[in-house]
């Protein structure tokens, strides 16, 4: 809601940017450790028959510092896909995602193929039908984009990519 005498903060803003972002593990569910001294950080993933199938160093600690380990579900990342396309179905928005899988290729990744095969599989002929579209792009240009847009669209955010929605909003 916006009253007359409110105006935008960014000027090429005339409609409203609707923001959905993604709630469940990242950084709100992720384990952390105060690395006290020297010592090494690894990351293992053992199956639920006990078999380790992953294990990889993280960093080689000389002194103290900290490590942290996030997590998220297929079925978590799929289900927020499917509101965000259908919501920008249901109000006619287009729909922009971004994350950083150039730096983050598995985790942020993930979150980017499923998105592409929801919207191929599901949602491309709806979003055609209506003039809508999908766009992915790294977070870097996304930020980029919506200061430069007139709003109008659904922008699906991870939960850290949200926190640099919030802070580019707020400065």
């Amino acid at each position: 809601i916006l009253p007359p005498s409110v105006k935008p903060f960014v000027r090429t803003w005339t409609k409203p940017i609707t923001i959905a972002r993604h709630a469940f593990g990242d950084l709100y569910k992720a384990t952390e450790f105060r690395v006290p001294g020297p010592g090494k950080a690894e990351l293992t993933f053992t199956d639920e028959t006990g078999t380790e199938l992953f294990c990889k160093p993280i960093f080689n600690f000389d002194g103290p510092g900290v490590v942290q380990g996030m997590f998220n579900t297929d079925a978590s990342i799929t289900s927020f896909a499917r509101s965000c396309f259908q919501y920008a179905l249901d109000t006619r928005q287009d729909l922009w995602f971004a994350a950083k899988d150039t730096i983050s290729k598995q985790y942020d990744g993930c979150f980017r193929d499923i998105f592409q095969e929801i919207y191929e599989t599901e949602y491309k002929t709806r979003f055609d039908a209506l003039s809508l579209s999908y766009l992915y792009t790294l977070i870097d240009d996304a930020v980029a984009r919506v200061i430069r847009s007139e709003g109008g669209f659904v922008w699906a955010c991870k939960n850290y990519d949200g926190d640099v929605m919030s802070d580019m909003v707020s400065t």
